[in-house]
């Protein structure tokens, strides 16, 4: 077996793929409709959401920041989306307008984190908390509905009998990041900020203006995330997106990528959203009630990062040994 397939085997992407396909075949021992092929296409076409939003969360846990501003930013979006569509506004229009609210969320986190040093975590509660609270301002505490049925049928498209057209774009989003994040030297730069941030300085990279656009890319694709939510749902109540952004840190560590930054892909969040759905969706068809998603998806962020972090230490402590072994022999 040649080295190439053996790292190929190793990596996380297809541990992450290798998890999925065992979480299917386990539940479907427990019930055979879980084999459906409904239910995977539904699996896989319910993560839409959840993938563009961990794919944003992946370029700044790369830097080795955090945000936890998405899922309210995302709520915002969708609640400014659905307005607007109900005025008759032209979707295109919509898109601009919503990406214009999430650069602006992204420069406000960043100017906060990167010119006053708050902590990220703090910077981003703080934004969470604002936009939280603009929503019930803005949406006077009431639903928006009666969204037109060619918005909601957006995301109802389908193609080769079972993928949503939303699905597919998203991979083809992924495919684009992945070549930029590992084949361009600007990509590589936000890992290698996360990886050492000093020697990142030192070899010329703009410490600072990779880390801004991380959280301007996180921001864009949580408001994009909020459209695709208003149009999956087909309306929007002023508590949509609460705990998007821990199941997108979830989603993004299941899938390989290193809270303490500089590791990961991000086909890794993507594979990390499917086996966060697939895992609601278990739930359901064991009979818990989905009260229990929060509970689920908190203890698996501890149990994974957990995990990573004895391994981390396992390895750096092997590594220790052979330094120390070839310095005695």
């Amino acid at each position: 077996m040649s080295i190439k397939l053996k790292k190929i085997l190793k990596s996380r992407e297809i541990t992450s793929v290798l998890f999925i396909i065992g979480i299917f075949l386990l539940v479907g021992i427990f019930n055979l409709n879980f084999l459906s092929a409904n239910n995977i296409f539904q699996t896989i076409n319910g993560s839409v959401v959840y993938a563009l939003v961990a794919l944003g969360m992946s370029f700044v846990l790369f830097t080795g920041e955090i945000d936890v501003s998405i899922g309210a930013t995302l709520g915002f979006a969708a609640a400014l989306a659905g307005t607007l569509i109900n005025k008759g506004l032209p979707l295109i229009l919509v898109v601009v307008i919503v990406i214009l609210f999430g650069v602006a969320v992204g420069v406000i986190n960043s100017i906060g984190i990167l010119y006053f040093d708050i902590p990220s975590i703090i910077m981003t509660l703080g934004t969470n908390g604002v936009i939280r609270g603009l929503i019930y301002v803005y949406t006077d505490g009431k639903w928006i509905e009666n969204l037109p049925l060619s918005f909601k049928n957006i995301a109802q498209i389908k193609l080769f009998n079972g993928f949503s057209l939303i699905f597919i774009l998203v991979i083809l989003l992924s495919l684009c990041f992945y070549f930029v994040t590992e084949k361009t030297e600007f990509g590589k730069s936000f890992k290698a900020v996360g990886d050492n941030i000093e020697g990142a300085r030192l070899i010329g990279i703009s410490v600072k203006r990779i880390k801004y656009i991380s959280y301007i890319i996180c921001s864009v694709l949580a408001s994009l995330a909020g459209i695709l939510y208003a149009s999956r749902v087909g309306f929007v109540t002023p508590t949509a997106g609460v705990g998007y952004e821990m199941t997108a840190i979830a989603a993004c560590v299941i899938g390989g990528i290193s809270l303490n930054g500089g590791i990961g892909t991000v086909f890794g969040s993507v594979l990390g959203s499917v086996i966060m759905t697939s895992i609601s969706r278990v739930l359901v068809f064991l009979g818990f009630p989905s009260t229990f998603d929060n509970t689920i998806t908190g203890l698996i962020l501890i149990v994974i990062v957990v995990l990573g972090a004895v391994f981390d230490r396992r390895k750096s402590e092997k590594l220790r040994k052979e330094r120390l072994a070839a310095k005695i022999v």
